[in-house]
């Protein structure tokens, strides 16, 4: 088996995928193979893949239903313990990313590893850390707002193969967030400040907007999160949550409205708690 299962979907990529093929073929550590899920280019991109005859590239081409349905039709014939996706116009940051991150992953207990990717082309679109990368730590509130970039992440292969997610095809451009929403509700996310991927910025997840995402995203976060929504670092989410339990109540799906409303009136209360405290406080001053 080997330690990591580099996904790539294409379609039509001639223009971009030598030099994904060659970030990867040149790193120190060779302990992968590489799945090329192509969506039956009509351009030269099988060509180009079958030219570097490297037993580690594994090609499949096929009719799919998009970028998630194609990493869907991957994940399972992954071998790795390690699932990476890639972008056929990405690239590995250096060559000693791989290196680098077995060494962090051999002994960890979570199942979902993040790190940062360089960003290339117009930087306007997308917001950077105080080291101008993207994006550095993402707590799960900030994760609600603003996805961990795809080519930053590595999961756990028994994610998939064990506990059975998925890319959910009803989000055409951001399945990976409404995944990545999922997973961070039942497992902890570790963080680890090494740069993994150049990201090249244009593609569907950055110039077009998913409106079954937008439609769903605090319906979901209060059917993942729950009760948890009332911590204190949450509280800044109540306008979208009292918006999902009007949503949920017009659904006529009265538990989660229920629910949603409960989460926002705790906000609420809570709030009045915390200035009655105050004011008793400084009278006593």
């Amino acid at each position: 088996m080997a330690f990591f299962s580099i996904i790539i979907p294409t379609f039509n990529s001639e223009q971009t995928i030598t030099q994904c093929i060659n970030s990867i073929l040149n790193q120190s550590c060779k302990d992968f193979e590489i799945i090329i899920q192509d969506g039956l280019s009509t351009d030269n991109t099988l060509e180009i893949v079958k030219n570097f005859s490297d037993e580690r590239i594994i090609i499949y081409s096929e009719r799919d239903s998009g970028v998630y349905d194609a990493m869907n039709k991957a994940i399972l014939r992954a071998k790795g313990e390690w699932l990476y996706f890639l972008g056929s116009d990405d690239s590995l940051y250096s060559n000693s990313v791989i290196e680098r991150i077995v060494q962090g992953l051999k002994n960890v207990q979570n199942k979902i590893v993040y790190g940062n990717v360089n960003i290339i082309g117009d930087i306007r679109q997308i917001k950077l850390n105080s080291d101008g990368v993207y994006r550095g730590e993402t707590l799960v509130e900030d994760l609600f707002f603003e996805n961990i970039c795809h080519q930053a992440i590595f999961y756990k292969s028994s994610l998939f193969k064990e506990d059975g997610y998925r890319y959910d095809l009803k989000y055409p451009i951001l399945a990976d967030h409404m995944l990545n929403l999922l997973l961070a509700s039942r497992f902890d996310f570790l963080y680890i400040p090494v740069l993994i991927a150049n990201f090249t910025i244009g593609g569907m997840s950055t110039t077009e907007s998913d409106g079954n995402f937008q439609t769903d995203r605090w319906l979901n976060i209060i059917k993942y999160y729950g009760s948890i929504l009332k911590d204190r670092r949450f509280y800044g989410t109540r306008p979208y949550i009292r918006k999902a339990g009007k949503a949920f109540f017009k659904r006529k799906e009265y538990s989660l409205a229920k629910r949603a409303f409960s989460i926002y009136v705790y906000f609420k209360m809570k709030k009045a708690y915390d200035k009655f405290i105050q004011l008793i406080s400084f009278k006593r001053v």
